[in-house]
Formats: C-alpha cells, structure tokens, sequence
C-alpha cells in the first residue's frame, strides 16, 4: 500500500463533486486529516469535446442508458465530477421540502453566496440568442428573468461556448475549486481509485477497499462519506450491505426545442442564462446555446439532416421536468427507469411552450430532440437510509450527493449540495472534537 494512503485519516471522502468537495473543504478548514478517492483523472480542463467524451461519454461507465427507453444519461468522471460539465446555473435548495426531514440549509446557502461568485449574468456576456428567446417570452408574458450563475463573469469571454466543454479560462466555477482548495490545506487526493465497498468491523464503518491500477487498496478513517453521486452511492451501498439503496430515484428528464431564424448569427453563448421556471406545469424552460457535435448529436437522430449544419442560426430552450420517482440502479451501477405518462404530458406541454416562444422570436422549422436524463437523485434519501445528518444506520458512514435528496425536485442541484456539504462537514467536525 503506499505510504500516503497507509495511516488512518479523520475522513475518507468518495468522489469530489460539490457534495463531496464541499465537505472536504469544510473539513480542512478545521485542520482535519482527509483523504478523497475520485475515480475519475485529474487532468487540466482544456475545454475540448475530446475530453468531454473521455470523461462524461464512455458508455457504461459516464454514458448510461435506460433499458427499452434508452433515454441517455450522462455524469462526469473526473475531479469535480458533473461541475466540470455543468451549466453552471445556481437554483436556491427546495427549503420547504426540506424542511420536512429537519434539514435547514438557509445559513449555509447565504454563507456560499458571500463565498462564491454567484450572480445573474451580465448584459455583456448575453448573446443574441439568449436575448432574442427572453424579449419573445416576455412578450408574451411569461417571467423570463435572468439565472443566477456560478461564474467569474470578469474572466468570461463573450462568444466562447465551451461551457458545456468544461471552462478552459477559469471563468466558471466548479466542484474543481473547493478540491484544490483543500489539497492546498493538505488534503490527499487520489484519482483513479474505484471504490468497490465499506468496509466494517461490525456494525461500525472503518474504512474502503478500492481499485487502482488494477491492484486493490484499502484506506481506513474515523468516518467514511459516500459522495459518488446519485448513481454510485447506491452502487457502492449495495456492494457494502445496504441492500435498499437504489430504488425509487429521479433523473430530470430533458428535451431540447430548436428553431432556426433566419439571420442569426450566434457564435457560442453562456447556457442558461435566463428562462422561467413552470412550477405549475412541473418544469423549467431555459436558453442553451450548444456546440455544434452536441447540437448534432440531439439533432441527426431525428433524421433532421436539414438542420445539421444551421447550428449558428438556431435557437434552443432546453425543458427540464420533475419526474415521478420510480425505478432503479442496478448493482453494476446502471439505470432502469421508464417515463410516466405524466412525464410525457409534462414534455409535451413544455414543447408546445417552447414552441410559442421561438414560433414568436421568428424562429422556422421547429423540432425538438431526443429526450435525456441529469441529476440522478432520491437513491439514498434522507429518513428513509439517512438521518438528517446525512448518517446511514452504519455508524460513522454517511453519504453526501444528490442521492440524498428524499423528494423529485426538477431543478439543478449544485448550491443545495454544496449547501449539504458544508453543513455535514461542520457536523463532522464537531463529533471529532468531542
């Protein structure tokens, strides 16, 4: 084993999203001993489709499909996991709801704020595309209003597109930043490392067996945090003897609408930087604004080979749904889940919308694309395995990513799970000094 991994730490984190990255830094601001295992690499965003495909496009690993659906889901694998190909876009946590399991994240979520660079976008950085969809919207009087984003907007560059990519300027904020934070105070990072279970000694968790470089290790701490997201917690519970985990999840099901308006000239413009959220209809609208192989890839399997080469003269509106909970994870850490009819009423009606909208902005030849799934969650759900503290009936095993969250939510999760971080971090704290 070698020698950084061979002594006990206060905490061994599994996976570095903002889940798991928040707790680290929490933890590390505390002086305390931490090591994180990330299965993914740890290589310099460089902002290129080449490095999405290798981190968020390998199927059965970050490329997962349904069963008879075959609705496509993607996370990434690397450090700062599904942040480094996020939208970066910052939703308030569902308070009320969580209220109901004894989870109050109003102090941790104003303290981020002041934290982070949280803020809706600038004037400047809004392309002609994003401002042509929110002046038709409200037109026609839906609330389209700017997003809050997780961006350095004094580092963005006006027409670069490479969000989706993962940011090459340091503009976007991401899961990344907390982690090198925390290597910085000392933490450990290992990339490459799959975590395959818990390990015991009774009923008390004490450390992880994982695989690198085709060896097994084990690492052993004080407390283990699962934080390998809404599909590989569960994956990694089952392994460990938490045989309920899994089961009854959602995944934010999401369809892309198109339309092409003569004209338009749009280069490559911040995502989501302003849309609407349907709360009575159970969804989100938004701007998007992809690259030409993703807008491909949603538009050529439609047989829409008219439209593959009018990238820079399209609009989109991405409509994302809260779905029912239902389903599973499969022990190799696969999905199975298939649409409700209210699921498909909800995507329909999104469409018709999103239709209006762009049919407004002069938008021709209006189609949509495949439907897809983000953010699992619901896998591990708080008072059903976890306490309010995010505790497993295990002693000393917690988990912290969106698979905690015990209800449908149907909005990116990022700030609630940093927010979840930081709270369970200073949870963990507090037991050490004791």
């Amino acid at each position: 084993m070698p020698e950084e991994i061979s002594r006990v730490y206060d905490a061994i984190i599994v996976g570095s999203g903002p889940g798991g990255a928040s707790v680290a830094r929490e933890l590390m601001t505390q002086g305390r001993r931490v090591l994180m295992l990330e299965r993914g690499d740890n290589a310099p965003v460089k902002g290129s489709f080449f490095q999405v495909a290798a981190n968020a496009g390998i199927p059965g690993q970050s490329l997962l499909f349904t069963n008879l659906e075959m609705l496509a889901m993607v996370r990434g694998l690397c450090t700062g996991g599904s942040s480094i190909f996020y939208c970066a876009t910052a939703f308030e946590p569902p308070y009320a709801m969580l209220d109901k399991y004894g989870v109050d994240l109003r102090t941790e979520v104003q303290e981020l704020k002041a934290q982070l660079p949280i803020a809706p976008t600038e004037d400047r950085l809004m392309g002609p595309g994003a401002r042509l969809m929110m002046e038709s919207a409200r037109q026609l009087g839906y609330r389209w209003h700017k997003l809050d984003k997780f961006i350095y907007q004094d580092k963005c560059r006006p027409d670069c597109g490479l969000c989706s990519y993962g940011c090459p300027h340091g503009a976007k904020w991401t899961a990344r930043n907390f982690v090198e934070a925390a290597v910085g105070r000392g933490m450990t990072l290992v990339n490459g490392a799959r975590v395959t279970r818990v390990l015991f000694e009774g009923d008390k968790a004490v450390g992880v067996r994982y695989r690198k470089n085709f060896q097994d290790h084990e690492a052993f701490a004080k407390r283990i945090v699962v934080a390998a997201g809404g599909v590989g917690s569960p994956k990694i519970l089952r392994r460990s003897g938490l045989a309920r985990a899994g089961y009854d999840f959602f995944f934010d099901p999401l369809v892309m609408v198109f339309g092409t308006v003569d004209g338009l000239r749009s280069r490559g413009e911040i995502q989501m930087s302003a849309g609407v959220h349907m709360n009575a209809g159970g969804y989100l609208m938004v701007d998007l604004n992809f690259p030409a192989p993703i807008y491909l890839a949603q538009s050529l399997p439609r047989l829409r080979l008219d439209k593959a080469f009018s990238q820079p003269k399209t609009l989109m509106i991405m409509i994302k749904i809260k779905d029912a909970l239902g389903g599973r994870t499969t022990g190799w850490g696969g999905v199975r889940k298939r649409l409700r009819p209210e699921d498909k009423a909800k995507l329909k009606d999104g469409y018709n919308h999103a239709a209006r909208i762009l049919k407004n902005a002069g938008a021709k030849g209006i189609f949509s694309g495949w439907t897809v799934a983000a953010h699992p969650g619901g896998t591990v759900k708080i008072k059903e395995l976890l306490d309010s503290n995010l505790k497993t009936a295990k002693e000393n095993l917690y988990v912290c990513d969106c698979s905690v969250i015990p209800e449908a939510w149907g909005l990116p999760p990022t700030l609630t799970l940093l927010a979840l971080g930081k709270r369970l971090g200073r949870h963990l704290a507090g037991q050490m000094q004791s």
